[in-house]
């Protein structure tokens, strides 16, 4: 490999990253929106892609994001015979997400981060 071929092959890995992230990028045709019509398949994507943003388990109602596109997500306490609940308020704000319109997809925003995830076989429309 040449050194030609070398800077070649960096500068196609780099444009490739840059269109992908673009792809997925904000913009201003991010329209706020709801699910409609959901069914299993769209609600195991919700349900994906919040516990792939969360890094744990989630437990999220069967009609999360069908009458608003804000979903709200508050810590539970630990509970166990050797943890029990301590008492009290947790200072932790809650997590929220936001469901947009990009194009033709349904797209689930990370408020804390901005990151985005796509969600597969899922129907929105805007609010």
């Amino acid at each position: 490999m040449t050194l030609d071929t070398n800077t070649s092959l960096w500068t196609i890995a780099a444009l490739s990253l840059a269109m992908t992230a673009c792809r997925s990028a904000p913009t201003e045709q991010d329209q706020a929106a709801r699910i409609v019509d959901p069914d299993d398949a769209s609600r195991a994507a919700l349900q994906r892609a919040v516990e792939a943003a969360l890094h744990t388990k989630v437990t999220l109602a069967g009609d999360a994001l069908t009458e608003t596109s804000v979903l709200i997500i508050e810590r539970s306490p630990p509970r166990g015979m050797r943890a029990p609940p301590t008492q009290g308020r947790t200072m932790e704000p809650p997590i929220q997400f936001r469901l947009v319109i990009h194009g033709k997809d349904c797209v689930l925003v990370d408020q804390r981060d901005r990151a985005r995830y796509e969600l597969e076989n899922t129907r929105c429309e805007p609010e």
